[in-house]
């Protein structure tokens, strides 16, 4: 009996804590410094991010590099792999998509970024890779870039990630560079 009663309120506080994040907005302190942010894009009702892919620039030698051009959320249905949809916010015009990465089990709930500060007069690249952590516990790096250094975790999202909003600067032309620099994910 005691224990039936500790495991409904064990239940019951899961489920409080998943509703208290619900619609809210989990971000990092490491963001780069440039560009504009783009539009919220959402998961259809019913689903959650399980997996993700990067668009990265690989290595331009002594060209211009960007890094981390885009990331796309994959939405689907809790426990299955059936993509409903893919989601994305503004992204950067260089680079190649990277392949899907996906939570063994369970869904996406929080967030670092691997950022490169400011080179003063040499090439910026701002935002290059991302790690996500999963409802199971498993942590997935993406395919990124290599300049730069983790910041510390995001926020949790207990109920899952559902949206995405980016951070990138525009076609410098001639100037230098960065393509993505921030994101924030929404909660479930």
């Amino acid at each position: 009996m005691v224990r039936k009663m500790l495991l409904s309120w064990i239940v019951a506080l899961t489920l409080l804590h998943a509703t208290l994040t619900h619609g809210q907005e989990i971000s990092v302190n490491n963001g780069g410094g440039w560009g504009d942010w783009g539009w919220m894009d959402t998961c259809p009702s019913g689903t959650v991010a399980t997996g993700f892919e990067l668009k990265v620039e690989k290595p331009q030698g002594n060209g211009d590099d960007t890094a981390l051009n885009a990331i796309k959320l994959l939405c689907t249905r809790p426990g299955d792999r059936y993509v409903q949809a893919q989601i994305m916010s503004k992204q950067g015009g260089w680079g190649n998509w990277n392949g899907y990465q996906w939570c063994p089990s369970g869904y996406l709930i929080s967030f670092a970024l691997q950022v490169e500060g400011s080179q003063g007069d040499g090439d910026d690249t701002a935002a290059n890779n991302i790690m996500f952590q999963c409802s199971d516990n498993n942590i997935l790096t993406g395919y990124g870039g290599g300049w730069g250094t983790f910041g510390s975790w995001s926020g949790k999202c207990h109920s899952g990630i559902c949206g995405i909003r980016t951070k990138v600067e525009r076609d410098q032309g001639k100037g230098d560079d960065t393509a993505m620099n921030d994101v924030v994910f929404r909660c479930c």
